[in-house]
């Protein structure tokens, strides 16, 4: 039977059994970045549904062999990385005598970022109080951030998010996947306080950005978006 009484009967065309797991296998062994699914339906000519079905199974089955690495979806694609019981052997061999890390403020405009886009530059500056120009260019050579539109407003100012590395490098499928902002924000009594030490000094916010951080800016930056970026952090330099 050839394979275009196959496709009509409705039957799988391409490798079958072990043949199809062996084929992702060895795509994904080979690729630098997550693979969707479409793309390995098309490539073994089978539904993408069957794709899911068989990731699952492989992924189920390095589990339970207790492999050191791992099968995973992030970004929209499939991809193979270490095991996390093992990142402190990675990073041994990976990252020792390195020091790629981002500072904190970095971490700080990442968090805000990855939580408000779209967002402008002006904006990311009102949050931090300070300004961001240094950071997000950091950001954008790391290919966490990148320009994805324009406001529709005067000058159509540049708009900014996050990228697909930054998924990978957390080890997300989406944005959905972040931590609920909830997890980080301070009791209800606290928030009050802030709110009114806010208002006792608006008069004492400077709109010099580049020079002094505004009050708003220090508060948001200290005590809404410190431990995010902490988890950021997490992620970002155990991404493997």
């Amino acid at each position: 039977m050839d394979d275009e009484t196959n496709a009509a009967n409705g039957n799988e065309v391409g490798p079958v059994g072990k043949d199809l797991t062996a084929a992702i296998e060895a795509v994904l062994m080979a690729a630098t970045e997550p693979v969707e699914p479409a793309e390995l339906a098309q490539l073994l000519e089978i539904p993408t549904v069957r794709i899911e079905e068989l990731c699952s199974g492989l992924a189920a089955d390095y589990a339970r062999d207790g492999r050191g690495f791992v099968l995973v979806r992030v970004a929209g694609g499939y991809r193979f990385q270490t095991h996390p019981d093992q990142v402190a052997y990675v990073e041994r061999f990976v990252l020792e005598g390195q020091s790629a890390r981002l500072s904190g403020p970095s971490l700080e405009t990442l968090a805000i970022v990855a939580y408000k886009q779209p967002i402008s530059r002006a904006q990311l500056s009102a949050i931090r109080g300070v300004n961001v120009e240094a950071t997000l260019r950091t950001l954008v050579q790391r290919g966490y951030v990148e320009e994805i539109g324009h406001e529709p407003t005067l000058g159509n100012p540049a708009l900014f998010g996050t990228t697909r590395q930054f998924l990978e490098k957390l080890g997300i499928d989406s944005l959905a996947d972040l931590p609920p902002l909830a997890d980080f924000m301070p009791e209800a009594h606290v928030v009050e306080a802030l709110e009114r030490g806010l208002h006792v000094r608006e008069s004492d916010v400077t709109a010099d950005l580049a020079e002094t951080p505004t009050t708003i800016g220090a508060v948001v930056g200290v005590d809404k978006v410190d431990l995010v970026a902490e988890a950021l952090a997490d992620g970002i330099d155990s991404g493997t």
